[in-house]
């Protein structure tokens, strides 16, 4: 970042932050409410099922053992844990599966980072579902604004893991927002979290990933919190020499920061998940299942398979021969193959070892052939296919496109939850949980609501 372009994003910081501060619960429409809801519906859902995924019962056991103030439940167990450590389990968890929603705005997982230190907080301090659902909601802004500013570089050139960096601003702003922090405070809240922003992209695949979601959460409620203490930092993390742009991305623009979103709000554009692999592989995924139920494609009839995608899908989900569950869901040529089949891709047990290694995917796994180009979105696939007869076809789909059904979104979403926390919690447990979540910020407190996601 230049001197010049550093003077141009002089106050960055401060007038996002006073953006998110000074959010109210009636400035929010109503279907910027509704999407919110949904955010929280398939995060909860997420996590629920993530919490007997093996690094959550690490990360639980090390927090268990650390001991503190029970103050905060636990997705999917009975034991209770101090707020921030809550939310570095619970985060992590919510991220175990690859299942919860993006936005290609920061671009990463945008609820995930926020949800689970804004919950832990406000059981600990009674907080109403109202004022939760604002402060998530200008969390949720401030950090797609902050991956505006910073985009491409700091996720497709550097490697920042965006989940991670960019969604520890978030955490910070919506938890800053919940205690009701002063302008400085505020800003103070933002530079505590920038400072111990971290996450590699070159760790998807392994349990780290899903560590730098709880790891955000985490950063993000402990800014708030020393923050509201006196800790100090610097108001400009993001501008100031050296700060985080200059330090985290070749990019910087800063007037990206104020803009208006399509929609009006940046939540209007969330995509959620329903096929539980990294995002960048569902195009190629809803491509092969248009190929395969619009002309009858099964994998005895192929020969090659051409995949032209984004260049940038290359550095974030190109493991070509995974050996694990969790590798198989970075493998767009393991994806395609999936997809050819007619694999259920959105049940959590098909991402398994087996699945990973059938030798029958194995072989078309490997007549995939990945075309990377550039000036196309990286959320588009096409793909190609040469028959055994000599016949040639082709499909594409784009899964950067958020929807415009809002009520069918979410009966989608409804159901996408039953089957990932029946089988946790079973079914009254489930059905309870929908309805309140439903009438979210009608709750005098969130107590109730999160005492019915752990055991």
């Amino acid at each position: 970042m230049n001197a010049i372009a550093e003077r141009k994003g002089s106050g960055l910081t401060r007038r996002l932050a006073e953006q998110a501060r000074t959010l109210t619960f009636a400035a929010i429409p109503g279907e910027t409410r509704a999407w919110a809801r949904q955010c929280i519906l398939d995060t909860i859902a997420c996590g629920i099922a993530g919490a007997s995924d093996e690094l959550t019962e690490i990360l639980l056991a090390e927090m268990v053992e650390q001991g503190g103030h029970p103050g905060a439940a636990v997705y999917g167990h009975a034991e209770r844990l101090p707020a921030a450590a809550a939310a570095l389990v619970n985060g992590a968890a919510a991220h175990a599966l690859d299942f919860d929603d993006v936005n290609l705005a920061m671009p990463g997982h945008p609820s995930v980072a926020i949800l689970p230190a804004l919950l832990a907080l406000a059981e600990e301090r009674d907080s109403s579902g109202a004022d939760v659902l604002t402060a998530f909601v200008a969390g949720y802004e401030l950090e797609c604004r902050v991956g505006r500013v910073l985009a491409p570089g700091h996720y497709d050139v550097l490697g920042f893991h965006s989940t991670a960096t960019i969604g520890s601003f978030g955490a910070a702003a919506a938890c800053a927002h919940l205690l009701g922090l002063d302008q400085e405070q505020f800003v103070a809240a933002l530079g505590i979290a920038g400072t111990q922003a971290a996450g590699l992209k070159s760790m998807f695949g392994t349990m780290c990933k899903p560590l730098h979601a709880g790891k955000a959460s985490y950063h993000g409620l402990m800014g708030a919190k020393l923050a509201m203490r006196g800790f100090t930092s610097r108001a400009d993390v993001l501008e100031c020499q050296q700060g985080f742009a200059s330090t985290h991305s070749p990019d910087f623009h800063p007037d990206r920061a104020l803009e208006t979103p399509m929609h009006g709000w940046y939540m209007r554009s969330n995509l959620f998940k329903y096929h539980a692999a990294c995002y960048m592989v569902h195009s190629s995924i809803e491509a092969a299942r248009k190929l395969r139920e619009q002309f009858g494609v099964t994998p005895d009839r192929v020969e090659q398979i051409r995949v032209s995608l984004e260049e940038s899908c290359d550095r974030i989900c190109n493991i070509p021969a995974p050996r694990t569950g969790l590798e198989a869901k970075f493998s767009l040529r393991l994806a395609t193959a999936m997809g050819l089949s007619g694999i259920d891709t959105g049940r959590l047990s098909t991402y398994s070892e087996a699945v990973a290694t059938d030798p029958g995917l194995v072989r078309l796994r490997d007549k995939v052939d990945l075309d990377f180009k550039t000036g196309i979105p990286n959320t588009f696939a096409e793909i190609d296919l040469l028959l055994t007869d000599g016949t040639r076809l082709s499909a594409s789909h784009d899964a950067g496109m958020a929807s415009d059904d809002t009520e069918g979104q979410g009966r989608r979403l409804e159901e996408k939850f039953a089957g990932l926390v029946e089988p946790v919690l079973g079914s009254n447990r489930c059905a309870e949980l929908i309805s309140r979540i439903g009438e979210f910020e009608m709750l005098p407190d969130l107590r109730e609501l999160m005492a019915l996601t752990g055991r």
